[in-house]
């Protein structure tokens, strides 16, 4: 296990769509091994592929919480209710922060490293945290979202 470079700013990869994961390899596990390394070596609680230069719908959460690391491949988002705006900010934006608008709540179904699929009912942190991540995979930063001014530190 290793920590990556968390790619930043103008970088075209975090602009990109990414692939759908079509077998659930050593190279896969490594991916997410050093992608939970990197996101803990980073202080975030969440890390998407495409953060670390790989067009893979692949992301990790952690939000120290009791919960743990979950792991998402494939991930789909299945159903948003409600809304809640706070601040963001983003690994791949370092500084940069500002208030966006995300689901107060939401289903994403994904299949874990052992290939089972799994659904989680998220709310609160978990939803921004999973809505925010997953945006990622669609080449979508948190700056295209955010209501009022951006933020830089």
């Amino acid at each position: 296990m290793a920590c990556r470079t968390i790619v930043t700013g103008g970088d075209e990869t975090l602009r990109k769509t990414a692939r759908p994961v079509e077998k659930i390899d050593e190279r896969l596990l490594t991916l997410l091994d050093d992608m939970a390394d990197t996101m803990y070596e980073a202080d975030g609680i969440g890390l998407a592929a495409p953060q670390v230069g790989v067009l893979k719908r692949v992301f990790v959460v952690d939000l120290n919480d009791g919960r743990g690391l979950i792991e998402f491949i494939n991930p789909v988002i299945t159903n948003r209710q409600g809304i809640q705006i706070g601040e963001e900010g983003c690994l791949s934006c370092p500084g940069a922060s500002g208030a966006v608008e995300r689901p107060a709540s939401l289903d994403i179904e994904a299949t874990d490293r052992e290939g089972n699929t799994f659904t989680i009912h998220a709310d609160g942190l978990m939803a921004v945290c999973v809505s925010h991540e997953n945006d990622h995979l669609d080449g979508v930063l948190f700056i295209d979202k955010i209501e009022g001014e951006l933020t830089r530190s």
